[in-house]
């Protein structure tokens, strides 16, 4: 399907007037989510630790790219300073690295959870007074499936991707009526992520890439990889004035990956 052709499920009009702050949107799902946000018609703040010129491949006007260290408390700080008006928040930043949990130290926890956690509540208790203002405001957390299962050899990722999880349910019960906190669930999606993770495990085990890869799609239904297109597809929907009555949910786009109901 061409998503961004002839097939975009949204009216490119339905964010018009909407100021959409994303991090974590250099790459991957997060440059995907900016994407299909900019072309609903919102105005894009992309947020990544490195500076890149991603803004100017996105359809239409006012994007803007920050460079922001989401571990470093004092540049989030100063940033939220300099935001006047925010409908939409995506929280993302990239996963720790893999292992099995009881290879961590304590000091493991400590960077992961800052750029996850702690960054994201303080983009959160930033933004909700302006979206209050506005009256709308939409939230959603790009986690991962280990909320429900946890995936084998990730066990830093699993704990600190169920903290977040908690952490959007809990809010969603404080939040004002007319914002909502949603998470997203990604299978294994074509990443530089999933990469790094398949070379992680050909490391430690000695299969194959292709072993691997061929292992993943076993589980998955549809037999594929899914595109980050996709992902943001589902994002993007979370993030509509229609979807105001969806709260506190963390929905799976896993391709049917997970045994869970």
């Amino acid at each position: 399907m061409d998503w961004l052709g002839n097939d975009y499920p949204f009216s490119n009009t339905a964010l018009a007037g909407k100021h959409a702050i994303v991090c974590g949107a250099s790459k991957g799902i997060g440059a995907a989510t900016a994407q299909m946000l900019a072309k609903a018609g919102a105005r894009i703040t992309a947020i990544s630790r490195n500076p890149h010129d991603f803004v100017s491949t996105l359809e239409g006007e006012g994007h803007t790219g920050i460079s922001l260290d989401l571990e470093n408390q004092e540049a989030i700080d100063k940033f939220i300073s300099s935001i006047e008006e925010c409908h939409i928040l995506i929280n993302n930043a990239a996963g720790p690295p893999g292992g099995p949990l009881l290879d961590n130290t304590i000091e493991d926890f400590e960077a992961p959870f800052k750029r996850h956690l702690h960054a994201a509540h303080t983009l959160v208790k930033g933004m909700v007074p302006l979206m209050e203002a506005a009256g709308m405001g939409r939230i959603v957390n790009i986690i991962s499936t280990s909320v429900r299962e946890p995936i084998p050899n990730i066990g830093l990722s699993n704990t600190l991707r169920g903290a977040m999880a908690s952490w959007a349910k809990s809010l969603s019960r404080e939040l004002p009526p007319c914002i909502t906190i949603n998470n997203v669930l990604p299978g294994f999606t074509d990443t530089d992520r999933l990469g790094s993770l398949a070379k992680s495990i050909n490391q430690r085990t000695g299969k194959s890439i292709d072993e691997i890869h061929h292992g993943w799609m076993s589980q998955v239904p549809i037999g594929r990889l899914i595109d980050p297109l996709e992902t943001g597809a589902a994002i993007a929907y979370l993030c509509m004035p229609i979807s105001s009555r969806i709260r506190g949910v963390s929905l799976a786009v896993d391709g049917g990956r997970m045994r869970s109901i």
